[in-house]
């Protein structure tokens, strides 16, 4: 299974896959895919180095790429601006209450409080391309659209391609214009930040509104042969895949054993939710008891991005350490109901590319 785009990134097959272990992108490059690395897990950027110096030792010389959090306009970071304190107390104190009615318990006192804002700075995601630029990856990859026209140029100039996200054809449109190189089609059943529209349909609208010139990639349930063959007749040039690569043994490997993946196997289709709890923009999540009690009539609006990832950053952890699978806060998209069991990387793209294959055969044989 090959498209043009394959040529263009040095892979076998047009599967991309996203995810934040680098274990799981370091196979799914060796199994012919593009593993992409999620940046905004590294709030330091001698960290990411060492882990894409991993990453060069261990993708067995085949191509990988990265993902910044990166908006378009540069935004004021100013240091005298104290984050903190522009929180309120009440949703201060509803998290606080919350967390005590789930029963989820106080962290250690040697426990290290992460910051969790810093990942999504301007300024942070910056240093990842800085960091990234001096490995030979492949792509950069923008959660947020179009980076900045210089941070398009200096990728350029390392002759790496750009990928932007895109929920709308006007955005992509405007990604286009502005020098990206491959879309993102991620439609409203994806996993984290979404938008409104369903990949069926957003798909087509994209890749008519780009051209042929420019490869789109479908994301948003997608977990099987049939959907990847599904993305190809719908013009794309491959697939980007995410919330998928969260039930693989090699995503164990980054983590741990995790309540997370245990409520990911129990989960079906219908159990996730939009919601902006988790970073303040709209992200859709596993439902968990966590979720449901920011939906009652007593919880406070969810924060604008950055307030509610402060708001909610050491809740998070101390949901991680709590080993309960009922209350996980987890980005996931609808295709949970697909992942019913722990695989490695290298069965999931050799049954990717089996149905695929069996796929386009059952339809070459309709007239």
């Amino acid at each position: 299974m090959r498209t043009a785009l394959c040529d263009r990134l040095g892979i076998e097959h047009p599967i991309i896959g996203f995810t934040p272990s680098e274990h799981v992108a370091a196979a799914i490059s060796r199994a012919g895919g593009l593993g992409v690395l999620g940046c905004v897990r590294f709030n330091d950027a001698d960290e990411l180095d060492a882990v894409l110096d991993w990453m060069d030792e261990n993708t067995g010389g085949r191509p990988y790429g990265v993902d910044v959090v990166m908006p378009s306009t540069v935004p004021a970071e100013a240091a005298d601006v104290d984050l903190e304190a522009m929180i309120p107390d009440e949703h201060r104190e509803f998290v606080r209450r919350t967390l005590t009615s789930l029963g989820v318990p106080e962290l250690p006192d040697d426990a290290a409080k992460g910051d969790a804002v810093l990942g999504w700075l301007h300024s942070v995601a910056r240093s990842h391309v800085d960091v990234a630029l001096k490995h030979p990856v492949k792509l950069i990859a923008n959660a947020l659209g179009s980076p900045p026209p210089d941070v398009i140029g200096r990728a350029h100039e390392h002759g790496v391609l750009v990928a932007a996200l895109a929920g709308k054809a006007e955005h992509a449109r405007r990604h286009v214009d502005k020098g990206v190189d491959i879309v993102v089609a991620q439609g409203h059943e994806a996993g984290g930040h979404t938008g409104e529209i369903a990949t069926m349909v957003l798909v087509p609208e994209i890749v008519d509104a780009v051209g042929e010139e420019v490869p789109v990639l479908a994301a948003g349930g997608i977990g099987s042969g049939r959907q990847v063959a599904a993305a190809l007749a719908l013009g794309a040039s491959g697939a980007w895949m995410g919330s998928y690569w969260l039930a693989t043994k090699e995503y164990t490997m980054t983590l741990g054993e995790s309540a997370m993946q245990r409520a990911l196997l129990a989960a079906d289709s219908s159990d996730t939710v939009r919601t902006r709890i988790y970073t303040g923009k709209p992200a859709r999540l596993l439902k968990t008891r966590w979720t449901d009690a920011w939906s009652e009539q007593d919880a406070p609006s969810p924060l604008p991005m950055p307030l509610q990832n402060i708001l909610v950053s050491e809740a998070h952890q101390r949901i991680m350490r709590s080993d309960d699978p009922e209350v996980v806060s987890m980005p996931v998209g609808q295709i949970v109901g697909r992942m019913n069991a722990v695989r490695d990387v290298d069965e999931v793209m050799r049954d990717l590319l089996r149905e695929a294959g069996e796929t386009f055969t059952r339809l070459d044989g309709i007239r």
